[in-house]
């Protein structure tokens, strides 16, 4: 009968293995991960809307009238109730600075954000025009997103436990050992979604008539999964 000193094998470098607690028998600790892509379907879309008026009446007055115009045209996009929200508000005295350094009372600012869940992502830029048009200041986050993602999600969750039980058996039998019970997992399962667009919008807020139309180009979400998992080792 072969001796086995306790092993412990490192497939990839991380620092807490399996709530940071190891088997004091024989064992093999490793690391499984998992990626998988698909196709944004939908986005989210965060808009900001500002005023600089003389007095902090005015200023909230016109960002909700703005505000009111863009969820009141919502209705011809593939946008639903609890899809928007558009409830804070913030308001705040805005003051300049002359030339002899004298902090001087502009008028007050008001401003508004919103977020928006568009279900049919070729509307995208569509809205986004629509939005610069009822006089949106600024888009402020463009996030595509797949409807699907927790079912992805748990399925390369799945892939990524699949990977670790081939390296910790392909770990075991390269050293002349078995793979025993499952001593303990650790899942750091997270999403990881594309970049983002930023536009801001200062000065007029559309373009020439004839600028061509803007292309938002995400191909693929990703998502990915890693796992934690320390076996017991067995000798024959």
């Amino acid at each position: 009968m072969k001796t086995l000193i306790s092993i412990i094998l490192f497939v990839s470098a991380f620092t807490t293995l399996a709530n940071g607690s190891l088997p004091a028998n024989r064992h093999v600790a490793v690391q499984g991960s998992a990626e998988l892509t698909a196709r944004p379907d939908k986005a989210l879309i965060s808009f900001d809307v500002s005023s600089l008026q003389p007095t902090a009446l005015e200023a909230k007055a016109d960002v909700d009238s703005r505000v009111n115009q863009f969820l009141d045209g919502l209705k011809d996009y593939a946008v639903t109730t609890e899809g928007v929200t558009a409830s804070n508000l913030l308001t705040e005295p805005y003051y300049i600075y002359t030339d002899g350094d004298e902090q001087q009372l502009a008028g007050y600012r008001a401003e508004r954000s919103i977020k928006v869940e568009l279900t049919k992502i070729d509307q995208l830029n569509e809205l986004i025009n629509f939005g610069l048009k009822v006089q949106v200041n600024e888009v402020t986050n463009i996030q595509l997103q797949a409807s699907d993602s927790e079912e992805m999600q748990t399925k390369v969750t799945a892939m990524a436990v699949a990977n670790a039980k081939i390296k910790a058996q392909a770990l075991a039998s390269a050293f002349d050992a078995r793979l025993g019970r499952i001593y303990s997992i650790n899942s750091n399962t997270h999403r990881q979604q594309g970049g983002y667009e930023r536009i801001e919008v200062t000065g007029a807020r559309l373009g020439a008539a004839n600028a061509a139309p803007g292309r938002y180009l995400q191909a693929t979400v990703k998502f990915s999964s890693t796992v934690d998992a320390v076996f017991d080792l067995t000798v024959e």
